[in-house]
């Protein structure tokens, strides 16, 4: 079976080395040594600051939320509403049920047709009087629009938490994707281009932001004998931290391999079918190949003929999050709905081969 995603694992001998340090020192957690060396090579690496990481990418949505103020006690009105918060229902369920787990409304407004990220001309007319922010997503790491979606927000005083899960590394203008918003967050799973195993981070706009993150993840100690702020443990460990060294000192031969499969793809695809359209001023890091089909049945059909040829294909991202009910229901968004029961992403993984690419288009008439 060829698996729609796989994780990446590095050099055995440069994991061991660092695991070696771990045992050596006997500090496995609370901001060890190696979780600071790769928040320090992290931010080289992405060209940002105020990186915080955190054990995995739902909690950074979350830790996100709260320090900006878009969740937390004491967020509902004089009415006792349940606050709104604006985003996407094209994407994964994360980030909207890491909304309602938080006590927000998902407010959804729909996708545009092409770029299949949040259309911004629909954000005006979705605010209301409960509205606390916005949670745009850079699908497959393709980049919103943030040049629309910040001035609004600054017209109507809200944050912008982006969560940009699959933008790992990419750039927008020449600087960093991850630089955008209030606030953007990571996820480091294992099927991720860059994974910690489990894992994820959070880019803050502003330094205070940062510091009062770092003791939320922390439990809200603010030292041994004074606990100042509501927190909660989101910590990551040392053997995470080794991980995520690891596979940055390799993230380029992971590109390119990443790179040669989905440069492939296109070339046999794209005259035949509809690719992503890609935000013209950004790069790409080859994290997905996401294909639009005429039909949804021509979609399930497909699904199911490339399953009965040993390669997995997944339905990303199906449900629409608009048709959920425990999500808020509300208005059905048409455009990502349509667009949800038409897609399918491909395989597409570092330790994957040409003949392996092959097999797989030739189940694509």
């Amino acid at each position: 079976m060829i698996p729609v995603a796989s994780p990446y694992l590095p050099s055995r001998e440069r994991l061991d080395r660092y695991i070696d340090g771990i045992y050596s020192r006997r500090w496995l957690t609370n901001n060890g040594p190696l979780l600071e060396e790769l928040t320090t090579r992290l931010e080289d690496y992405l060209g940002v600051e105020n990186l915080l990481l955190v054990s995995n990418g739902t909690l950074a949505l979350q830790i996100a939320y709260r320090v900006l103020n878009i969740t937390g006690p004491g967020m509902k009105g004089a009415d006792n509403e349940r606050p709104e918060v604006i985003t996407t229902p094209f994407t994964f369920v994360a980030t909207s049920s890491s909304l309602a787990w938080e006590g927000a409304t998902p407010r959804f407004v729909d996708i545009d047709p092409t770029t299949w990220c949040m259309n911004p001309k629909g954000i005006r007319s979705a605010i209301t009087h409960r509205t606390r922010g916005i949670v745009p997503v850079h699908v497959f790491g393709n980049g919103c629009d943030v040049d629309a979606i910040d001035e609004l927000a600054a017209e109507y005083d809200l944050k912008v938490v982006y969560d940009g899960a699959h933008a790992f590394g990419v750039k927008h203008r020449g600087k960093s994707l991850l630089r955008a918003g209030d606030a953007t967050t990571l996820s480091f799973h294992s099927t991720k281009l860059f994974h910690t195993i489990e894992g994820g981070a959070i880019v803050f706009r502003h330094r205070e932001d940062l510091l009062r993150a770092q003791r939320m993840i922390g439990f809200g100690i603010k030292n041994p004998e004074e606990i100042d702020l509501l927190g909660i443990n989101a910590k990551m460990n040392e053997f995470q931290a080794a991980m995520g060294l690891c596979n940055l000192d390799e993230i380029e031969v992971n590109l390119g391999k990443r790179k040669k499969i989905w440069d492939l793809y296109t070339r046999e695809l794209e005259p035949r079918y509809q690719l992503q359209e890609w935000h013209p001023e950004c790069t790409r890091n080859y994290a997905y190949f996401p294909l639009l089909f005429e039909s949804e049945s021509q979609a399930t059909a497909i699904q199911a003929h490339l399953l009965s040829n040993g390669c997995q294909a997944r339905r990303y991202f199906y449900p629409s999050l608009d048709s959920i009910d425990f999500l808020g229901g509300g208005e059905a968004m048409p455009t990502s709905r349509d667009v949800a029961s038409r897609i399918l992403c491909l395989p597409l993984q570092s330790d994957m081969d040409t003949e392996s690419a092959q097999r797989i288009l030739a189940c694509i008439p």
